[in-house]
């Protein structure tokens, strides 16, 4: 009996375990599958959540260049239907195509509602030219990064005729430009003495995308480095002055104000002789837009025009979008609806619309006067400075030389942060780049001379033969103490009118970083500058204003009154980018 309990016992000890590990087997099983409930209830929730927008609906209108538009229109219809969702927020995309010029005379001045819908969140110009010169105008307007997203390169629309002559033997390149164009008989280059004269039509390169490129590479032709960047030093060699001026100077009379009415005209003859002109620099969209009457303009001529490459390197858009400042939601989702554009779906879009992507996809079949193969050596771009300084140089070199007159705020707080010192750098290479016209320099504070607020350092006069007193006069600026503003610029302005030089572009331009405090009041200036019955834009007064403590509504309320522009810049570092945007404005 004593054995047979033994091995009862030994029988259930070895029984026990196995109940033990299935227990505990079955509780985690049953843990894991609660767990995975829970985890897939929770994703779900969180799903619903973003679905359901709980930050709400926000709207982001991107004003797109019109060559671009197309592409982008068909993303934001996408990117819609998908309800993107954007850090809790329901985002749409709106998109508006309006010219960069348009954008940019809106954001720095008024924005027309009526006529161009709501202010943009975010912005996609043809070149980043026009972000440069935004930044230029109003720094605190850029929220991001300018990021391309496509390109298209410049090339010369042309007639049918004149192709084969320019790709044959000695083909152009935009450095060729001023000599080819300041020859009497251009063609004779080409085989063609018959035809006389090359001549371009560039309309006013800081209006027109193309104009401004083409010029950038015709300077970098001549310059030391062929293939760019051009920089400010660059603006100062003498056989870039030359060439500016040579440029200028053989411009054909009345060339249309845009590139697109220029395309109209040359298409109208569809031969170069009897053409106004013998080429158009063109982006190789607009030009494919133009021949197939895609542009919003009247029908395209019966004859299309032909692209012609550069040989060597050659200047290209690149389509770069940035968002603007503002709320930080809207800024996000700009830059997500940004990356959205470089997928390759939507990229494959701008293929199909004539501009150069990343997507792989075919290039529109039906392009008359287009070979999709052109595109030769990238010019590599200049910087957001020496951009703006490009077009000011040549805006001076086709004016003839304007008249400039410049009043500099001398008070104590320019001493905040080094903005005299970058003031004066900024007006040296003013003085140096300036191949002709005159420039004067005054300075204003407070008791600067004999009790008067003002002193003339140098009156405006000929640049060729004042550099080295005006630069003397830069060296020589110095804080002081107030901001005596309105009584300096009642002087100055006084004195620009009485040796106005007719048949220029004359123009005061005021440098300064506080409001006025003391002296002629605001009020005072206004009546006294409307008793002296100047015409709107006959010697326009355009302010560069440094830091946030300035009266900005009464300084544009005078730049506007007298046909000028103001330039806002938070810190004193983007003075010489500023003051080149400013000299090639209008006015």
């Amino acid at each position: 009996m004593g054995r047979h309990r033994t091995l009862e016992n030994v029988r259930r000890g070895v029984a026990r375990w196995p109940v033990v590990v299935a227990g505990v087997a079955t509780a985690v099983a049953l843990a894991w599958i609660g767990w995975t409930w829970i985890g897939d209830r929770l994703e779900q929730r969180a799903v619903a959540q973003s679905k359901t927008c709980p930050e709400g609906d926000i709207v982001v209108r991107v004003a797109v260049a019109p060559s671009a538009a197309g592409a982008v229109d068909e993303a934001a219809k996408r990117w819609n239907a998908e309800k993107t969702v954007v850090n809790d927020h329901c985002v749409r995309v709106d998109v508006a195509a309006h010219e960069p010029s348009q954008v940019f005379a809106g954001l720095t001045g008024d924005w027309n509602e009526q006529t161009m819908g709501g202010e943009p969140q975010a912005w996609l110009p043809e070149s980043t030219y026009w972000v440069n010169r935004l930044a230029a105008a109003d720094s605190a307007l850029i929220g991001s990064n300018a990021e391309s997203v496509a390109t298209s390169p410049v090339v010369l629309a042309v007639p049918y005729e004149a192709v084969q002559p320019l790709e044959d033997g000695d083909s152009f390149t935009f450095g060729d430009l001023a000599a080819l164009t300041t020859a009497p008989d251009g063609w004779a280059r080409y085989g063609k003495p018959e035809w006389g004269k090359f001549t371009v039509a560039m309309p006013d390169p800081t209006s027109n995308t193309a104009s401004v490129l083409a010029l950038q590479c015709a300077i970098a032709g001549v310059s030391p480095q062929r293939a760019g960047p051009v920089t400010v030093e660059t603006l100062t060699l003498p056989e870039v002055q030359q060439n500016l001026t040579q440029l200028a100077a053989a411009r054909p009379a009345n060339v249309p104000g845009t590139t697109v009415d220029a395309l109209m005209e040359l298409g109208k003859a569809g031969k170069v002789q009897g053409a106004p002109f013998s080429a158009v620099p063109v982006t190789e969209v607009d030009l494919y837009r133009r021949n197939l009457g895609l542009d919003g303009k009247p029908k395209p001529a019966a004859a299309p025009l032909y692209e012609v490459a550069a040989r060597g390197p050659s200047p290209a858009a690149d389509f770069p979008f940035v968002a603007m400042s503002g709320d930080q939601a809207q800024i996000r989702a700009a830059l997500k609806f940004r990356d959205f554009l470089k997928h390759t779906a939507q990229q494959e879009m701008f293929n199909r619309i004539g501009l150069r992507a990343a997507g792989g996809a075919g290039y529109p079949r039906e392009a008359p006067g287009i070979r999709w193969d052109s595109a030769t050596t990238s010019l590599v771009p200049a910087d957001a400075t020496t951009t703006q300084q490009i077009s000011a140089t040549w805006a001076n070199a086709a004016d003839g030389g304007q008249v400039i007159t410049v009043l500099v705020d001398v008070s104590r707080s320019m001493r905040t942060q080094g903005r005299i010192d970058e003031v004066k750098q900024a007006l040296h290479g003013l003085t140096d780049r300036l191949a002709s016209g005159a420039l004067g320099i005054w300075e204003f504070s407070r008791r600067l001379d004999a009790g008067r607020p003002y002193r003339q350092l140098v009156p405006a006069s000929p640049v060729a033969t004042s550099r080295p007193a005006l630069h003397t006069a830069i060296d020589a600026l110095k804080p002081a103490t107030g901001t005596h503003l309105y009584t300096s610029l009642d002087a100055v302005y006084q004195a620009a009118l009485s040796t106005y030089a007719e048949g220029k572009r004359n123009r005061v331009v005021v440098i300064t970083d506080g409001p006025n405090d003391g002296g002629m009041t605001y009020s005072q200036l206004r009546e006294r500058l409307r008793d002296k019955n100047v015409a709107r834009g006959k010697l326009p007064i355009s302010f560069l204003s440094i830091g946030s403590d300035l009266n900005r509504r009464e300084l544009t309320e005078l730049s506007r009154s007298t046909g000028g522009t103001v330039s806002v810049l938070t810190d004193a570092s983007g003075v010489d980018g500023a003051l080149g945007q400013l000299l090639s404005a209008e006015g």
